[in-house]
């Protein structure tokens, strides 16, 4: 193996690199993976959140192959496939034990190293203790690189308090957008609404599961979801578009009683004016899941090992690690540049 290895390295939106950087060196308790496949994520063109932290290396959806273990690993060895979630929580604190793993403050400062967009990459000892998962021979890497943000989907349907029947709303049918249409309904979802501003990404809602769609810029929200649903909105109202304006939207699809999910962060600078009282007299809930945890990375593997649902339905395009910019590019141009695009997988070493 060689001493250095190829990295994206995120300076800016408008700046990713391809450097060499050393190849990680492990302890006795840590794990060197190469990195077969790495998604790309929609948070990392979130500038305002990553940019007091560049240069860093990118990637935090990985499944590869392990090339080295240290000698006191036991539950793995040298060629096992494996995915590893990029945040671990440490159990015994007051946030996990009230089952806050993502919120506890150790599981922001665990982290892959230096990032998994890059040709090898090392899991600590407590990665490799609580959220490295073995791969099974019939999962492809491409799917295991679904596990972390399909898993945040995962999450947010938990505490979005789906009950058998409940008619949903997902507003923003982007890759995030399209794994809660699909999955909503193994939570019990009746009727689900795919609403987004692309028809091609509502085609492919419908593909997944999604029973219904409406297209803002062509016709009203509201009225089309009463007309399809008993007079009444939605029962639960999941918002996948950081911005506060759509977050407003979901607000006005809600029916009296439902649950609102947002599924992203706005910019902090976004503020948002409500009606507690409006709140308060119609038991609205409001929800949030910052990331996924051990149990719904574990859980959502189980469904792609009963092949319950169809990943490779939301991978579009495929890259090597030199077509970095471009697959960035589609993700953070949106509609217009973004075009027929939902997920880019990365392949660090090449596809061959």
């Amino acid at each position: 193996m060689s001493e250095t290895m190829k990295a994206a390295v995120y300076y800016n939106n408008s700046d990713i690199r391809i450097e060499e950087l050393p190849v990680p060196e492990i302890n006795d308790d840590e794990i060197l993976i190469k990195t077969i496949t790495c998604g790309l994520c929609g948070g990392e063109t979130m500038e305002w959140y990553h940019i007091k932290r560049s240069p860093k290396v990118m990637g935090h959806e990985p499944g590869g192959i392990i090339v080295k273990a240290g000698k006191n690993v036991k539950d793995f060895r040298e060629g096992d496939r494996v995915f590893v979630n990029h945040h671990v929580p440490q159990f015994t604190s007051h946030l996990s034990l009230r089952g806050h793993f993502t919120r506890d403050e150790t599981y922001r400062k665990s982290k892959l190293n230096p990032g998994a967009m890059c040709q090898y990459f090392k899991a600590s000892a407590a990665h490799v203790t609580n959220g490295t998962y073995k791969l099974p021979d019939e999962l492809d890497f491409e799917t295991a690189s679904l596990l972390e943000p399909w898993g945040c989907v995962m999450g947010g349907l938990k505490v979005s308090g789906i009950q058998p029947g409940d008619t949903v709303v997902v507003v923003g049918c982007g890759f995030m957008g399209q794994g809660f249409a699909h999955i909503s309904r193994l939570f019990g979802a009746g009727l689900v609404f795919a609403c987004d501003f692309s028809d091609w990404r509502l085609e492919k809602a419908l593909s997944l599961g999604a029973s219904h769609t409406i297209n803002p810029s062509k016709e009203n929200a509201v009225e089309k979801l009463r007309s399809l649903n008993g007079g009444r909105r939605a029962d639960v109202v999941i918002v996948t578009v950081p911005l506060v304006k759509v977050l407003e939207q979901g607000f006005a699809l809600a029916e009296t009683g439902a649950t609102i999910h947002m599924n992203s962060p706005t910019p902090p600078e976004q503020l948002m004016s409500f009606s507690p009282s409006d709140m308060y007299d119609r038991e609205m809930t409001f929800t949030t899941k910052y990331s996924a945890d051990h149990y719904d990375i574990y859980q959502l593997l189980r469904f792609f090992m009963a092949n319950r649902l169809e990943p490779k339905k939301v991978i579009t395009h495929r890259f090597e690690l030199e077509g970095i910019v471009e697959a960035f590019g589609l993700l953070a141009g949106g509609l217009e540049k973004g075009g027929e695009s939902l997920k880019s997988i990365i392949y660090p070493n090449g596809m061959n």
